[in-house]
């Protein structure tokens, strides 16, 4: 019990530590990023809309509504729905605590708007990016469903980031910092699926101890 819990103590600092450095990495590229990474056109093709419809939450309960008429797998099927869902609002909420702005309006720089100007407002708002975070919020889902297929679920995560960086929507720190809320909030209700499935294996296992002879 005590190494299982020193292993789990290991892995959450590893895990900080690289949030940590990838954050403070992709703040002092944003500079270069909003010079470089730009193109005010990126949604005018088909590839940029592919993209940016990967951080729509609507897709993720047809995909998820696609699952369960394959699988009937009811808890699966939820997964992929629902914590996309919940991506989307954590990305609401760090809106309202951040409260920086989006680059487009203010040439590329740092602005944070006032808790006492629009408290519940996040139009306008920027750090993390709403779109970046139910993407990868999905993209995360589907590593654990299908792992194998990770390269494909991460490439479209990334290029729904990147499109929002190219728009000068968002800095690139504020699809970095999506990214990385987005592993926290899979691992967090990953954990909550996991003792939800242990607890109905016990459950099964003592009814099946009641009815044997």
């Amino acid at each position: 019990m005590r190494g299982h819990y020193l292993t789990g103590m290991s892995r959450l600092w590893r895990v900080a530590l690289i949030a940590t450095v990838l954050i403070v990495l992709s703040h002092l590229l944003d500079g270069w990023a909003w010079r470089h990474l730009v193109d005010p056109e990126v949604y005018g093709n088909d590839r940029g809309r592919l993209l940016r419809v990967v951080g729509y939450y609507p897709l993720w309960v047809a995909l998820a509504g696609a699952l369960w008429l394959q699988t009937r797998d009811r808890r699966r099927a939820l997964f992929l729905g629902v914590v996309p869902g919940l991506g989307g609002l954590v990305a609401e909420v760090l809106k309202l605590l951040l409260r920086r702005e989006r680059p487009g309006p203010h040439d590329g720089e740092y602005v944070f708007r006032a808790f006492s100007e629009r408290p519940f407002s996040t139009s306008g708002l920027a750090l993390p990016s709403s779109h970046a975070l139910v993407a990868f919020t999905g993209a995360w889902v589907l590593c654990r469903l299908y792992p194998k297929a990770w390269p494909v679920w991460l490439v479209l995560a990334t290029g729904c980031a990147l499109t929002r960086v190219q728009a000068h929507a968002h800095f690139l720190s504020d699809v970095t910092v999506a990214a990385i809320a987005a592993w926290m909030v899979v691992e967090l209700a990953s954990r909550r699926v996991g003792s939800l499935e242990a607890r109905d294996e016990r459950r099964e296992t003592r009814d099946e101890a009641k009815v044997a002879p």
